[in-house]
Protein backbone atom coordinates (compact mmCIF):
# COMPACT_ATOMS: atom_id res chain seq x y z
CA UNK A 1 0.00 0.00 0.00
CA UNK A 2 1.21 3.43 -0.76
CA UNK A 3 3.51 2.36 -3.60
CA UNK A 4 3.36 4.67 -6.51
CA UNK A 5 3.04 2.92 -9.85
CA UNK A 6 5.34 4.17 -12.55
CA UNK A 7 4.24 4.41 -16.16
CA UNK A 8 5.54 2.23 -18.95
CA UNK A 9 5.08 2.99 -22.64
CA UNK A 10 4.32 0.02 -24.89
CA UNK A 11 5.49 0.20 -28.51
CA UNK A 12 2.96 2.22 -30.53
CA UNK A 13 0.68 2.99 -27.56
CA UNK A 14 0.14 6.11 -25.50
CA UNK A 15 1.45 6.49 -22.00
CA UNK A 16 -0.56 4.21 -19.71
CA UNK A 17 -0.38 3.01 -16.11
CA UNK A 18 -0.44 -0.72 -15.53
CA UNK A 19 -2.04 -2.34 -12.48
CA UNK A 20 -0.36 -5.02 -10.37
CA UNK A 21 -0.87 -8.65 -11.42
CA UNK A 22 -3.65 -10.53 -9.64
CA UNK A 23 -3.25 -13.81 -7.78
CA UNK A 24 -3.66 -16.76 -10.14
CA UNK A 25 -2.83 -14.87 -13.33
CA UNK A 26 -0.63 -16.78 -15.75
CA UNK A 27 2.23 -15.03 -17.49
CA UNK A 28 2.36 -15.69 -21.22
CA UNK A 29 5.64 -13.91 -21.90
CA UNK A 30 8.22 -12.11 -19.78
CA UNK A 31 9.31 -9.85 -22.66
CA UNK A 32 7.73 -6.97 -24.50
CA UNK A 33 6.13 -7.62 -27.93
CA UNK A 34 9.23 -6.21 -29.69
CA UNK A 35 11.47 -8.74 -27.89
CA UNK A 36 13.05 -6.28 -25.45
CA UNK A 37 13.34 -6.82 -21.70
CA UNK A 38 10.33 -5.60 -19.69
CA UNK A 39 10.61 -2.56 -17.51
CA UNK A 40 10.98 -2.74 -13.76
CA UNK A 41 9.44 -0.56 -11.10
CA UNK A 42 10.95 -0.02 -7.65
CA UNK A 43 8.55 -0.28 -4.73
CA UNK A 44 8.79 0.95 -1.21
CA UNK A 45 9.44 4.33 0.35
CA UNK A 46 11.62 6.40 -1.91
CA UNK A 47 12.30 3.41 -4.15
CA UNK A 48 15.28 2.40 -1.98
CA UNK A 49 14.19 -1.10 -1.01
CA UNK A 50 15.58 -4.26 -2.58
CA UNK A 51 12.14 -5.17 -3.98
CA UNK A 52 11.36 -4.52 -7.62
CA UNK A 53 8.41 -5.09 -9.96
CA UNK A 54 8.68 -6.40 -13.53
CA UNK A 55 6.32 -5.68 -16.42
CA UNK A 56 4.89 -8.94 -17.78
CA UNK A 57 1.89 -9.91 -19.91
CA UNK A 58 -0.82 -12.01 -18.29
CA UNK A 59 -3.47 -14.12 -19.99
CA UNK A 60 -3.43 -15.83 -23.36
CA UNK A 61 -0.82 -14.86 -25.96
CA UNK A 62 -3.40 -13.31 -28.29
CA UNK A 63 -5.12 -11.28 -25.53
CA UNK A 64 -2.30 -10.44 -23.15
CA UNK A 65 -2.80 -7.77 -20.49
CA UNK A 66 0.28 -5.91 -19.23
CA UNK A 67 0.73 -5.69 -15.49
CA UNK A 68 3.54 -5.45 -12.92
CA UNK A 69 4.66 -8.63 -11.10
CA UNK A 70 7.07 -8.96 -8.20
CA UNK A 71 10.68 -9.53 -9.26
CA UNK A 72 12.83 -9.68 -6.12
CA UNK A 73 16.43 -8.63 -6.46
CA UNK A 74 19.21 -10.69 -4.92
CA UNK A 75 20.31 -9.18 -1.62
CA UNK A 76 23.70 -7.57 -1.59
CA UNK A 77 26.37 -9.57 0.16
CA UNK A 78 29.10 -8.16 2.29
CA UNK A 79 32.76 -8.27 1.32
CA UNK A 80 34.04 -11.83 0.97
CA UNK A 81 37.18 -12.92 2.86
CA UNK A 82 39.76 -14.37 0.50
CA UNK A 83 42.25 -15.53 3.12
CA UNK A 84 43.50 -19.02 3.94
CA UNK A 85 41.84 -20.39 7.10
CA UNK A 86 43.86 -23.63 6.96
CA UNK A 87 47.15 -21.75 7.05
CA UNK A 88 45.89 -19.52 9.84
CA UNK A 89 44.84 -22.51 11.93
CA UNK A 90 48.15 -24.32 11.37
CA UNK A 91 50.16 -21.19 12.22
CA UNK A 92 48.26 -20.66 15.46
CA UNK A 93 48.58 -24.36 16.33
CA UNK A 94 52.34 -24.18 15.75
CA UNK A 95 52.64 -21.25 18.16
CA UNK A 96 50.55 -23.02 20.78
CA UNK A 97 52.66 -26.17 20.45
CA UNK A 98 55.91 -24.25 20.93
CA UNK A 99 54.69 -22.54 24.10
CA UNK A 100 52.65 -25.37 25.62
CA UNK A 101 54.91 -28.41 25.11
CA UNK A 102 58.56 -29.02 26.04
CA UNK A 103 60.92 -27.95 23.26
CA UNK A 104 63.86 -29.99 24.60
CA UNK A 105 64.45 -32.55 27.31
CA UNK A 106 67.65 -32.38 29.38
CA UNK A 107 68.72 -35.70 30.95
CA UNK A 108 71.87 -36.86 32.79
CA UNK A 109 72.07 -40.01 30.57
CA UNK A 110 70.29 -41.79 27.71
CA UNK A 111 68.08 -43.95 29.93
CA UNK A 112 66.46 -41.15 31.98
CA UNK A 113 63.62 -38.98 30.66
CA UNK A 114 65.09 -35.78 32.15
CA UNK A 115 63.66 -32.30 32.71
CA UNK A 116 61.72 -30.29 30.10
CA UNK A 117 63.00 -27.06 28.56
CA UNK A 118 60.26 -24.88 27.11
CA UNK A 119 60.56 -22.60 24.11
CA UNK A 120 59.83 -19.38 25.99
CA UNK A 121 62.85 -20.00 28.25
CA UNK A 122 65.10 -19.51 25.21
CA UNK A 123 64.14 -15.81 25.10
CA UNK A 124 66.17 -15.30 28.29
CA UNK A 125 69.44 -16.77 27.02
CA UNK A 126 71.97 -16.36 24.22
CA UNK A 127 69.50 -17.86 21.71
CA UNK A 128 66.96 -15.07 22.26
CA UNK A 129 67.52 -13.50 18.84
CA UNK A 130 67.04 -16.78 16.98
CA UNK A 131 63.96 -17.65 19.06
CA UNK A 132 62.50 -14.21 18.35
CA UNK A 133 63.15 -14.71 14.64
CA UNK A 134 61.27 -18.01 14.74
CA UNK A 135 58.35 -16.35 16.46
CA UNK A 136 58.42 -13.56 13.88
CA UNK A 137 58.19 -16.08 11.04
CA UNK A 138 55.12 -17.65 12.67
CA UNK A 139 53.48 -14.22 13.00
CA UNK A 140 54.29 -13.52 9.34
CA UNK A 141 52.74 -16.83 8.30
CA UNK A 142 49.60 -16.03 10.28
CA UNK A 143 49.42 -12.55 8.74
CA UNK A 144 49.92 -13.97 5.23
CA UNK A 145 46.91 -16.22 5.75
CA UNK A 146 44.72 -13.08 5.96
CA UNK A 147 45.88 -11.73 2.60
CA UNK A 148 44.43 -12.39 -0.83
CA UNK A 149 45.89 -15.71 -2.06
CA UNK A 150 48.16 -15.77 -5.06
CA UNK A 151 51.01 -17.78 -6.55
CA UNK A 152 53.67 -15.33 -5.38
CA UNK A 153 52.32 -15.34 -1.83
CA UNK A 154 52.08 -19.16 -1.83
CA UNK A 155 55.71 -19.40 -2.92
CA UNK A 156 56.81 -17.08 -0.13
CA UNK A 157 54.79 -19.06 2.43
CA UNK A 158 56.33 -22.36 1.29
CA UNK A 159 59.85 -20.91 1.45
CA UNK A 160 59.24 -19.31 4.88
CA UNK A 161 57.85 -22.51 6.39
CA UNK A 162 60.79 -24.58 5.08
CA UNK A 163 63.29 -22.04 6.42
CA UNK A 164 61.45 -22.06 9.75
CA UNK A 165 61.79 -25.85 9.93
CA UNK A 166 65.53 -25.53 9.46
CA UNK A 167 65.60 -22.72 12.02
CA UNK A 168 63.97 -24.95 14.63
CA UNK A 169 66.66 -27.58 14.11
CA UNK A 170 69.39 -24.95 14.29
CA UNK A 171 67.93 -23.51 17.49
CA UNK A 172 67.70 -26.96 19.11
CA UNK A 173 71.27 -27.77 18.07
CA UNK A 174 72.64 -24.51 19.45
CA UNK A 175 70.94 -25.03 22.79
CA UNK A 176 72.15 -28.65 22.97
CA UNK A 177 75.71 -27.49 22.27
CA UNK A 178 75.58 -24.99 25.16
CA UNK A 179 74.29 -27.70 27.49
CA UNK A 180 77.05 -30.09 26.40
CA UNK A 181 79.71 -27.51 27.23
CA UNK A 182 78.68 -27.39 30.90
CA UNK A 183 77.22 -30.87 31.56
CA UNK A 184 78.89 -34.26 31.81
CA UNK A 185 79.79 -36.39 28.81
CA UNK A 186 76.86 -38.72 29.52
CA UNK A 187 74.29 -35.91 29.49
CA UNK A 188 71.73 -35.99 26.70
CA UNK A 189 69.60 -33.27 25.10
CA UNK A 190 66.57 -34.80 23.39
CA UNK A 191 64.08 -33.16 21.07
CA UNK A 192 60.77 -32.57 22.81
CA UNK A 193 57.17 -32.75 21.70
CA UNK A 194 57.04 -29.06 20.75
CA UNK A 195 59.86 -29.53 18.22
CA UNK A 196 58.31 -32.55 16.50
CA UNK A 197 54.78 -31.13 16.46
CA UNK A 198 55.96 -27.74 15.18
CA UNK A 199 58.02 -29.48 12.50
CA UNK A 200 54.95 -31.44 11.40
CA UNK A 201 52.67 -28.39 11.32
CA UNK A 202 55.19 -26.31 9.38
CA UNK A 203 55.51 -29.14 6.89
CA UNK A 204 51.72 -29.12 6.47
CA UNK A 205 51.83 -25.36 5.83
CA UNK A 206 54.47 -25.94 3.15
CA UNK A 207 52.37 -28.70 1.55
CA UNK A 208 49.28 -26.48 1.50
CA UNK A 209 51.27 -23.67 -0.14
CA UNK A 210 52.69 -26.03 -2.77
CA UNK A 211 49.18 -27.20 -3.62
CA UNK A 212 48.12 -23.58 -4.12
CA UNK A 213 50.98 -23.14 -6.57
CA UNK A 214 49.14 -25.69 -8.75
CA UNK A 215 52.19 -27.61 -9.75
CA UNK A 216 51.88 -31.13 -11.11
CA UNK A 217 52.48 -34.16 -8.95
CA UNK A 218 56.01 -34.62 -10.33
CA UNK A 219 57.27 -31.05 -9.70
CA UNK A 220 55.57 -31.04 -6.30
CA UNK A 221 57.34 -34.26 -5.30
CA UNK A 222 60.66 -32.82 -6.49
CA UNK A 223 60.11 -29.65 -4.46
CA UNK A 224 59.32 -31.71 -1.37
CA UNK A 225 62.56 -33.62 -1.76
CA UNK A 226 64.47 -30.36 -2.25
CA UNK A 227 62.85 -29.02 0.91
CA UNK A 228 64.78 -31.63 2.89
CA UNK A 229 68.11 -30.19 1.70
CA UNK A 230 68.24 -27.38 4.31
CA UNK A 231 67.65 -29.89 7.11
CA UNK A 232 70.17 -32.29 5.64
CA UNK A 233 72.70 -29.48 5.20
CA UNK A 234 72.41 -28.49 8.84
CA UNK A 235 72.91 -32.07 9.99
CA UNK A 236 75.87 -32.54 7.65
CA UNK A 237 77.48 -29.34 8.94
CA UNK A 238 77.43 -30.66 12.50
CA UNK A 239 74.87 -28.17 13.80
CA UNK A 240 72.98 -30.95 15.60
CA UNK A 241 75.83 -33.16 16.74
CA UNK A 242 75.16 -32.33 20.39
CA UNK A 243 71.60 -33.66 20.19
CA UNK A 244 70.97 -37.08 21.66
CA UNK A 245 69.54 -38.49 18.43
CA UNK A 246 72.72 -37.55 16.55
CA UNK A 247 74.86 -39.18 19.25
CA UNK A 248 72.88 -42.37 18.75
CA UNK A 249 73.48 -42.10 15.02
CA UNK A 250 77.22 -41.60 15.57
CA UNK A 251 77.33 -44.80 17.60
CA UNK A 252 75.62 -46.76 14.77
CA UNK A 253 76.67 -44.89 11.65
CA UNK A 254 78.21 -48.00 10.10
CA UNK A 255 75.08 -50.13 10.51
CA UNK A 256 72.58 -47.35 9.76
CA UNK A 257 73.10 -47.28 6.00
CA UNK A 258 73.00 -51.07 5.83
CA UNK A 259 69.71 -51.06 7.76
CA UNK A 260 68.13 -48.63 5.26
CA UNK A 261 69.24 -50.76 2.30
CA UNK A 262 67.89 -53.90 3.99
CA UNK A 263 64.58 -52.16 4.66
CA UNK A 264 64.23 -51.16 1.00
CA UNK A 265 65.16 -54.71 -0.03
CA UNK A 266 62.36 -56.17 2.08
CA UNK A 267 59.83 -53.73 0.58
CA UNK A 268 60.97 -54.38 -3.01
CA UNK A 269 60.98 -58.17 -2.62
CA UNK A 270 57.45 -58.02 -1.19
CA UNK A 271 56.07 -55.61 -3.80
CA UNK A 272 57.23 -57.55 -6.87
CA UNK A 273 55.38 -60.83 -6.05
CA UNK A 274 52.38 -58.78 -4.97
CA UNK A 275 52.11 -57.26 -8.45
CA UNK A 276 52.72 -60.60 -10.20
CA UNK A 277 49.93 -62.23 -8.17
CA UNK A 278 47.54 -59.35 -7.45
CA UNK A 279 47.15 -57.88 -10.94
CA UNK A 280 46.07 -61.19 -12.56
CA UNK A 281 43.74 -61.92 -9.63
CA UNK A 282 42.10 -58.52 -10.06
CA UNK A 283 41.65 -59.15 -13.77
CA UNK A 284 40.16 -62.60 -13.05
CA UNK A 285 37.75 -61.09 -10.51
CA UNK A 286 36.62 -58.65 -13.22
CA UNK A 287 36.09 -61.42 -15.77
CA UNK A 288 34.39 -63.86 -13.41
CA UNK A 289 32.25 -62.66 -10.52
CA UNK A 290 32.59 -66.00 -8.72
CA UNK A 291 36.36 -65.50 -8.45
CA UNK A 292 35.87 -62.20 -6.66
CA UNK A 293 33.17 -63.63 -4.40
CA UNK A 294 35.53 -66.38 -3.26
CA UNK A 295 38.73 -64.30 -3.17
CA UNK A 296 37.87 -61.14 -1.27
CA UNK A 297 36.58 -62.80 1.93
CA UNK A 298 39.94 -64.59 2.25
CA UNK A 299 41.92 -61.39 1.66
CA UNK A 300 39.73 -59.52 4.14
CA UNK A 301 40.38 -62.16 6.83
CA UNK A 302 44.14 -61.88 6.25
CA UNK A 303 43.95 -58.14 6.85
CA UNK A 304 42.37 -58.72 10.28
CA UNK A 305 45.27 -60.89 11.51
CA UNK A 306 47.79 -58.87 13.59
CA UNK A 307 51.14 -58.51 11.88
CA UNK A 308 53.17 -60.14 14.66
CA UNK A 309 50.78 -63.12 14.72
CA UNK A 310 51.00 -63.55 10.94
CA UNK A 311 54.79 -63.44 11.04
CA UNK A 312 54.70 -66.09 13.76
CA UNK A 313 52.36 -68.27 11.69
CA UNK A 314 54.86 -68.22 8.82
CA UNK A 315 57.76 -69.48 10.94
CA UNK A 316 56.66 -73.05 11.66
CA UNK A 317 55.62 -74.13 8.13
CA UNK A 318 58.76 -72.66 6.54
CA UNK A 319 60.97 -74.31 9.15
CA UNK A 320 59.38 -77.68 8.39
CA UNK A 321 59.84 -77.17 4.67
CA UNK A 322 63.49 -76.24 5.13
CA UNK A 323 64.02 -79.38 7.24
CA UNK A 324 62.28 -81.63 4.69
CA UNK A 325 64.07 -80.16 1.67
CA UNK A 326 67.54 -78.92 2.60
CA UNK A 327 67.96 -77.12 -0.74
CA UNK A 328 65.29 -74.65 0.43
CA UNK A 329 67.44 -73.80 3.42
CA UNK A 330 70.43 -73.27 1.17
CA UNK A 331 68.29 -70.90 -0.93
CA UNK A 332 67.58 -68.80 2.16
CA UNK A 333 64.10 -70.08 2.95
CA UNK A 334 63.72 -70.95 6.63
CA UNK A 335 61.57 -70.25 9.65
CA UNK A 336 63.26 -66.94 10.38
CA UNK A 337 64.81 -64.24 8.25
CA UNK A 338 63.77 -62.74 4.96
CA UNK A 339 61.46 -65.48 3.61
CA UNK A 340 58.66 -65.37 6.23
CA UNK A 341 58.83 -61.57 6.26
CA UNK A 342 58.35 -61.29 2.49
CA UNK A 343 55.55 -63.88 2.39
CA UNK A 344 53.64 -62.13 5.17
CA UNK A 345 54.02 -58.72 3.50
CA UNK A 346 52.80 -60.17 0.20
CA UNK A 347 49.68 -61.53 1.89
CA UNK A 348 49.00 -58.14 3.50
CA UNK A 349 49.53 -56.25 0.22
CA UNK A 350 47.29 -58.37 -1.99
CA UNK A 351 43.99 -56.82 -0.92
CA UNK A 352 44.67 -53.19 -2.00
CA UNK A 353 46.26 -54.33 -5.28
CA UNK A 354 43.48 -56.77 -6.21
CA UNK A 355 40.77 -54.33 -5.14
CA UNK A 356 42.39 -51.47 -7.04
CA UNK A 357 42.76 -53.57 -10.19
CA UNK A 358 39.12 -54.63 -10.07
CA UNK A 359 37.91 -51.09 -9.42
CA UNK A 360 40.07 -49.68 -12.22
CA UNK A 361 38.74 -52.14 -14.80
CA UNK A 362 35.15 -51.70 -13.67
CA UNK A 363 35.24 -47.91 -14.02
CA UNK A 364 36.05 -48.07 -17.74
CA UNK A 365 32.82 -46.86 -19.43
CA UNK A 366 30.95 -49.43 -21.47
CA UNK A 367 30.41 -46.88 -24.22
CA UNK A 368 34.20 -46.61 -24.65
CA UNK A 369 34.47 -50.38 -25.03
CA UNK A 370 31.66 -50.42 -27.57
CA UNK A 371 33.28 -47.61 -29.56
CA UNK A 372 36.61 -49.46 -29.58
CA UNK A 373 34.95 -52.65 -30.82
CA UNK A 374 33.18 -50.66 -33.48
CA UNK A 375 36.56 -49.39 -34.69
CA UNK A 376 37.74 -52.95 -35.19
CA UNK A 377 39.67 -53.67 -32.00
CA UNK A 378 39.84 -57.28 -30.88
CA UNK A 379 39.94 -58.41 -27.24
CA UNK A 380 43.69 -58.00 -26.81
CA UNK A 381 43.85 -54.57 -28.42
CA UNK A 382 40.83 -53.44 -26.39
CA UNK A 383 42.50 -54.52 -23.14
CA UNK A 384 45.96 -53.06 -23.75
CA UNK A 385 45.04 -49.89 -25.62
CA UNK A 386 41.75 -48.91 -23.93
CA UNK A 387 41.17 -50.63 -20.60
CA UNK A 388 44.74 -50.53 -19.29
CA UNK A 389 45.29 -46.77 -19.90
CA UNK A 390 41.93 -45.85 -18.36
CA UNK A 391 42.32 -48.22 -15.40
CA UNK A 392 45.98 -47.35 -14.72
CA UNK A 393 45.35 -44.41 -12.30
CA UNK A 394 43.07 -46.50 -10.07
CA UNK A 395 45.36 -49.53 -10.24
CA UNK A 396 48.36 -47.40 -9.30
CA UNK A 397 46.39 -46.02 -6.35
CA UNK A 398 46.01 -49.56 -5.03
CA UNK A 399 49.71 -50.28 -5.56
CA UNK A 400 50.49 -46.99 -3.82
CA UNK A 401 48.57 -48.11 -0.74
CA UNK A 402 50.33 -51.48 -0.72
CA UNK A 403 53.79 -49.93 -1.09
CA UNK A 404 53.34 -47.39 1.71
CA UNK A 405 51.83 -50.09 3.93
CA UNK A 406 54.83 -52.35 3.27
CA UNK A 407 57.27 -49.59 4.24
CA UNK A 408 55.68 -49.43 7.68
CA UNK A 409 55.13 -53.15 8.21
CA UNK A 410 58.69 -53.98 7.17
CA UNK A 411 59.85 -52.56 10.50
CA UNK A 412 57.95 -55.30 12.37
CA UNK A 413 59.72 -58.02 10.38
CA UNK A 414 62.82 -57.41 12.51
CA UNK A 415 61.15 -59.52 15.20
CA UNK A 416 61.65 -62.62 13.05
CA UNK A 417 65.21 -61.79 12.06
CA UNK A 418 64.61 -59.92 8.79
CA UNK A 419 66.69 -56.91 9.87
CA UNK A 420 66.25 -53.42 8.52
CA UNK A 421 65.39 -50.26 10.40
CA UNK A 422 63.09 -52.27 12.63
CA UNK A 423 66.11 -53.88 14.26
CA UNK A 424 67.33 -50.47 15.44
CA UNK A 425 63.83 -49.51 16.54
CA UNK A 426 63.31 -52.63 18.68
CA UNK A 427 66.79 -52.32 20.13
CA UNK A 428 65.79 -48.88 21.40
CA UNK A 429 62.51 -50.20 22.75
CA UNK A 430 64.13 -53.08 24.61
CA UNK A 431 66.80 -50.80 26.12
CA UNK A 432 64.39 -47.91 26.91
CA UNK A 433 66.40 -45.55 24.68
CA UNK A 434 63.80 -43.23 23.19
CA UNK A 435 66.19 -41.41 20.88
CA UNK A 436 67.30 -44.70 19.35
CA UNK A 437 63.67 -45.48 18.57
CA UNK A 438 63.23 -42.05 16.98
CA UNK A 439 66.43 -42.55 14.97
CA UNK A 440 64.80 -45.57 13.27
CA UNK A 441 61.29 -44.18 13.01
CA UNK A 442 62.21 -40.92 11.25
CA UNK A 443 63.77 -42.64 8.19
CA UNK A 444 60.79 -45.01 7.98
CA UNK A 445 58.42 -42.05 7.88
CA UNK A 446 60.57 -40.27 5.28
CA UNK A 447 60.69 -43.42 3.14
CA UNK A 448 56.91 -43.70 3.32
CA UNK A 449 56.50 -40.05 2.28
CA UNK A 450 58.97 -40.50 -0.57
CA UNK A 451 57.23 -43.65 -1.87
CA UNK A 452 53.86 -41.92 -1.65
CA UNK A 453 55.19 -38.90 -3.57
CA UNK A 454 56.64 -41.11 -6.32
CA UNK A 455 53.35 -42.94 -6.83
CA UNK A 456 51.43 -39.66 -6.73
CA UNK A 457 53.57 -38.45 -9.63
CA UNK A 458 52.98 -41.71 -11.53
CA UNK A 459 49.22 -41.46 -10.99
CA UNK A 460 49.20 -37.90 -12.27
CA UNK A 461 51.14 -38.96 -15.36
CA UNK A 462 48.75 -41.85 -15.98
CA UNK A 463 45.71 -39.58 -15.68
CA UNK A 464 47.12 -37.14 -18.23
CA UNK A 465 47.93 -39.86 -20.72
CA UNK A 466 44.72 -41.87 -20.34
CA UNK A 467 42.40 -39.88 -22.60
CA UNK A 468 44.99 -39.18 -25.28
CA UNK A 469 46.18 -42.78 -25.41
CA UNK A 470 42.69 -44.07 -26.09
CA UNK A 471 42.18 -41.70 -29.03
CA UNK A 472 45.58 -42.40 -30.59
CA UNK A 473 45.35 -46.18 -30.27
CA UNK A 474 41.76 -46.23 -31.51
CA UNK A 475 42.76 -44.19 -34.55
CA UNK A 476 45.46 -46.69 -35.45
CA UNK A 477 42.98 -49.56 -35.40
CA UNK A 478 40.24 -47.73 -37.29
Amino acid sequence: MGDKASDARLPGTPLVAHPPCRMGDKASDARLPDGTQPATQASGRGGKTADARKLVFMGSPDRATPCFADAPVRPRRGPRWHGNPVQLLLSVATGLALFALPFLNLAPNRLVSGEPLFFFVLFQGPSAALAALQLGVLVALAAASLMHPGRALAGLVAAASIVSMAGLLWLAGEQALRVAQTASALARTSLGGAFWLALLLLGMIALDALQRLRFGAGPRAAILLLALLPLGGLLASGAGDALSIMKEYANRSDAFGTAIVRHLQIVALALLPTLLIGLPLGWAARQHARVGAALFPVLNVIQTIPSIALFGLMMAPLALLAAAWPWLGKAGISGIGLAPAVIALVLYSLLPVVRGTLAGLEQVPGSVRDAARGMGMDGGALFWHVEVPLAAPVVLAGVRTAAVQSVGLAAVTALIGAGGLGAIMFEGLFSSAEDLVVLAVVPIVLLGVAVDAVFAALIGLAERRASGAVKVKAGRHA
